[in-house]
Parts: structure tokens; C-alpha cells; sequence
């Protein structure tokens, strides 16, 4: 169960907050990537998602936007 997970988030979006406590609480490691102030990820989760919206979790490859905790949970194959 060693997945590959990143989260592109912003300080004050709530929604990436609970995605990050919803992680943390499943103890699933991740690299948050802040695009409030990277660019390059930024244009990077644009490219991913499609989207300019956060949180897009990118688990494995599969893109999740906003704080699916379905489709999370799914992908991270947890019950």
C-alpha cells in the first residue's frame, strides 16, 4: 500500500484542509504542494486536472478534485 499521493492545495482553502486531516487520520503519507506561492505546480495541477480549483489530489496518477472522500477512499483502497 506505498502509494504515490500529492496534494495541491492552498493555505486558506478549507476543503484541502480536510483532505489533508482526512490523510493524516488514515495515516497515509503525502506530499502537499502549496500553489499559492509555486507556480510551476500550479501550471502542473492545471495540466493534471484541468481544473484551477483545490484540493486535486493526484493519487498514483488518478486525479481526485475537491474533497472527494469516496473516490479518495476508493483509490487508497480503504474501507
Amino acid at each position: 500500500m506505498a502509494q504515490s499521493v500529492k496534494i495541491y492545495s492552498t493555505p486558506t482553502c478549507p476543503y484541502c484542509k480536510m483532505a489533508k486531516q482526512f490523510l493524516e487520520e488514515n495515516q497515509v503519507q503525502y506530499e502537499n504542494i502549496d500553489v499559492s506561492v509555486n507556480q510551476v505546480a500550479a501550471q502542473e495541477m492545471i495540466q493534471k486536472s484541468g481544473q484551477l480549483g483545490v484540493p486535486v489530489l493526484d493519487i498514483d496518477g488518478k486525479i481526485v478534485v475537491g474533497f472527494d472522500k469516496k473516490k479518495i477512499k476508493e483509490l487508497l483502497g480503504l474501507k
